[in-house]
C-alpha cells in the first residue's frame, strides 16, 4: 500500500499538480559547507514576496521582505519574521507605504536590516510609485525586532542602502551602497555619521552610458581598501575600489563573474576571504550559486549551488556571517517564499572557476 501511495505521489509530482524542490534540496544537502536549509514561512497573508533582508541581533535573527499581491503594487508592505532559536515567527507586517494623512499608499520596496554594533536595530527601506521615484525610509528597533519607532525619511537626496546591507567603519560611519535609475543605471555610495544625523553622498561610480549598475554589495579587505561588487545590464558583475575608506572612489569595471541582471550580496569573512552569493548564469534566474574570493578579492573559486532548476526563480540573497561563524543566507524563493540557507563556510568544497565555468 505505501508503494502505491509512494508511486501516486511521484506521479502527481511529475504533472506538476504538486510542487517539488526536491532535487535541488538533495543536490544542496550532499554539497560540503551546507548545514540546513528551511523557508522562513510556510504561508502568509500576502501573495508575492521578494527582496529579503537578514540581520543578527541579541535576541536572535532577524529577517525582512517585502511582500503584497505583487511587486510594485499599492498593497505591497515590510514584513519580518524573528528567529528564537528553534523557528521563525509568523510574518507580521510592520510598515506600509500609507501617508500620514491615510489618503494615499504606496508600495514599499527593497527592507535592509542592519545591526551596529552599538544602538538599536536598524531597518531601511524605500518608498514610492517606482524605482526612478521612490524616497528613503528608516525606523529602529530597540528589542529585536519586536516593535519599531515611527518611519523617518531620509534627507533630501539620500537613498541610504539600496538593497544590501551597509557596513560599520571604525569610525562609528555607516558606508551605504545605493543607486539611482532615474537617469540611467548608476552606483554611489552614502556616508552617515554614528548618530545618523549626517549624511552625505559620492559622487556617481559609472556612467549610465558605459555601463548599467546598480545595488552595489561592499567588502571591507582594510578599512582603507574596500571593494563594491554590483549587478548590470550587461552580462557581468562589476567591481569598483576605494583605497581612502570610502571616500573616492575608482573607475567601474568588469569582474569575470556572470550576472543575468539580477541583485547580488557579499559578505567579507572573518578569516579574511570574501563570500558571494549571485546567479552563476548570464540569462534567467533558475540557478542560485555561492562563490568565494581569497584576500584580493579578485580570484573567486565555485563553492556551492544553492538552487539549479532553469525557468523559476531563486534571487535577490542577503548574507551574514554570525558571532558563531556561521554564514547565514537569505533569498526569493518563486517569488512565494523566503528560503533560509545556513553554510559552514570553513568546510566548503571550492573549485576552479576559468572563463565563467565551474571546473
Amino acid at each position: 500500500m505505501k508503494t502505491i501511495f509512494r508511486n501516486l505521489f511521484l506521479y502527481v509530482v511529475l504533472l506538476g499538480l504538486i510542487p517539488s524542490n526536491t532535487s535541488a534540496q538533495g543536490t544542496l544537502s550532499g554539497q560540503p559547507g551546507f548545514v540546513r536549509s528551511e523557508f522562513v514561512f510556510e504561508e502568509a497573508p500576502f501573495r508575492s514576496c521578494h527582496a529579503s533582508t537578514i540581520a543578527e541581533t541579541s535576541g536572535g535573527l532577524v529577517a525582512a521582505w517585502f511582500g503584497g499581491s505583487e511587486e510594485g503594487a499599492l498593497d505591497v508592505g515590510i514584513w519580518i519574521s524573528r528567529h528564537d532559536g528553534r523557528e521563525w515567527s509568523d510574518p507580521v507586517e510592520v510598515v506600509n507605504g500609507a501617508n500620514d494623512h491615510k489618503r494615499i499608499r504606496y508600495p514599499c520596496w527593497n527592507p535592509v536590516l542592519f545591526q551596529p554594533r552599538v544602538g538599536p536595530l536598524l531597518l531601511f527601506y524605500k518608498v514610492g510609485p517606482s524605482p526612478s521615484t521612490w524616497w528613503g525610509m528608516w525606523m529602529e528597533s530597540s528589542n529585536s525586532g519586536r516593535t519599531w519607532s515611527e518611519p523617518k525619511r531620509l534627507p533630501n537626496d539620500m537613498l541610504g542602502p539600496i538593497r544590501n546591507k551597509p557596513v560599520e567603519l571604525p569610525s562609528g560611519t555607516l558606508l551605504s551602497g545605493s543607486s539611482t535609475e532615474n537617469a540611467g543605471w548608476r552606483v554611489h555610495m552614502e556616508l552617515a555619521s554614528a548618530t545618523r544625523k549626517t549624511w552625505s553622498r559620492t559622487e556617481p561610480l559609472n556612467g549610465a552610458m558605459e555601463m548599467a549598475a546598480i545595488q552595489p554589495t561592499i567588502l571591507v579587505h582594510r578599512s582603507d581598501s574596500i571593494q563594491v561588487l554590483s549587478r548590470t545590464k550587461q552580462g557581468r558583475i562589476s567591481e569598483a575600489w576605494s583605497e581612502d575608506g570610502g571616500e573616492t572612489w575608482g573607475r567601474m569595471t568588469f569582474t569575470e563573474l556572470p550576472n543575468p541582471n539580477s541583485g547580488i550580496d557579499a559578505v567579507m569573512l572573518r578569516d579574511g576571504r570574501s563570500l558571494l552569493v549571485y546567479n552563476h548564469t548570464q540569462k534567467g534566474r533558475g540557478v542560485l550559486n555561492v562563490a568565494v574570493a581569497k584576500a584580493d578579492g579578485k580570484r573567486w573559486s565555485g563553492a556551492l549551488v544553492l538552487e539549479n532548476e532553469p525557468g523559476s526563480e531563486f534571487s535577490y540573497p542577503a548574507v551574514i556571517q554570525t558571532r558563531d561563524g556561521s554564514v547565514h543566507i537569505t533569498y526569493t524563493w518563486k517569488r512565494k517564499r523566503i528560503k533560509h540557507v545556513v553554510l559552514d563556510p570553513f568546510k566548503l568544497a571550492l573549485q576552479e572557476i576559468v572563463e565563467g565555468q565551474w571546473r
